[in-house]
């Protein structure tokens, strides 16, 4: 993969008579992460999840990812490669098989090309790999409020792989319907596809979306279905503070009977001068037959988090962050007799530094 970053420079920087052409954005991540359950495996939360500050008790590179793109007028693409310690974790579930798997899909975030339809208010379709209209929060911290992400994202999409239609009906009401290879999944583990959709409405200060997701998603079967919402909003309260919040709801039908999950979250961020914002995450996930989490149990955090811009291609991020889950499933230190051990709470303290270009 990496020798393809500097061809790609090159063919951006070709054509200077072309000025709307290529884009080239990207960015570094770092991050050192201190675990007071002092993690013998040298890892924060579950098996699976962390896709922010996984490693825990160094310093270490969450993510770092350059991104190629170009608007689609008619036409377009975008491509990010991702390379860390969160875009590993982010793939390791993909499906292993011919030409496909975590090993050969882990540094690709996104690959696609876009058309944009003349039709009403243009018609956007997109085809390849593209991030998730599910969720949120977004993959990479530096787009979201805190600097780790909550339960509901670690098991949600961040990317998904298919073709998607996206249309603006006017200037607040949208629609996209999306048909994909899977949950999450670029190579597919059964014969079956899933439809996903949204509908959106964004104004001067209210914003919110319904998401959805429908489709076999059991390995080698098509014949169980996943059923899944997810619904989305943002408050601009004041000058000064924004307002959050997001629900899931999640179905698994499966030979041995249905997995039901669902969960909830708030988000506050106050912006306290054009220097410094506070951002604060409470949540709840209630993963009730296992299906996730690996035990059946409400898994809880609270995040604080500071986020500091002395400049503005520069961000950093101190945060605090309390899980207490339902059973004890956060790798600890070992006992008296050298064997690990697993506590029901985690707290974290985080410092992070983004450089964008």
């Amino acid at each position: 993969m990496l020798p393809l970053v500097p061809a790609l420079l090159l063919i951006a920087q070709a054509s200077p008579a072309e000025p709307a052409a290529v884009r080239i954005h990207g960015f570094v991540d770092v991050f050192y992460g201190l675990n007071s359950n002092r993690p013998l495996d040298g890892a924060s939360f579950l098996p699976g999840t962390g896709t922010t500050a996984r490693r825990a008790n160094e310093l270490n590179l969450n993510a770092a990812a350059v991104e190629v793109a170009l608007d689609p007028s008619p036409v377009g693409f975008q491509l990010t490669l991702a390379f860390g310690s969160g875009p590993d974790v982010v793939h390791a579930a993909e499906p292993a098989g011919p030409s496909t798997g975590p090993a050969i899909w882990r540094s690709v975030y996104q690959a696609s090309v876009s058309w944009r339809v003349p039709v009403g208010s243009g018609l956007l379709l997109e085809a390849g790999i593209y991030p998730s209209h599910i969720g949120y929060e977004s993959f990479f911290s530096k787009d979201n409020w805190n600097y780790t992400r909550g339960w509901m994202g670690e098991f949600s999409p961040y990317y998904q792989a298919g073709v998607k239609a996206a249309y603006a009906f006017d200037s607040h009401w949208s629609a996209q319907i999306h048909l994909l290879n899977g949950w999450q999944t670029i190579g597919d583990n059964n014969r079956a596809k899933a439809v996903g959709t949204q509908i959106a409405w964004t104004g001067d200060r209210l914003s919110f979306a319904f998401n959805t997701f429908a489709g076999p998603e059991l390995p080698g079967d098509d014949s169980h279905w996943r059923l899944f919402g997810d619904l989305t909003g943002q408050l601009k309260a004041t000058s000064w503070l924004a307002l959050g919040a997001t629900a899931d709801l999640g179905w698994q039908d499966r030979p041995g009977g249905a997995a039901l999950w669902h969960g909830a979250a708030l988000y506050a961020r106050a912006t306290l001068s054009a220097l410094a914002a506070v951002a604060v995450r409470v949540e709840y996930y209630d993963d009730r037959d296992g299906f996730f989490s690996g035990a059946a149990q409400v898994l809880r955090d609270g995040t604080l988090t500071l986020e500091l811009r002395p400049a503005e291609p520069l961000i950093f991020k101190l945060e605090a962050r309390h899980d207490i889950a339902g059973a004890p499933v956060f790798t600890s230190q070992r006992d008296a007799s050298g064997n690990a051990t697993f506590s029901s709470t985690q707290t974290l303290a985080i410092a992070s530094a983004v450089a964008t270009f």
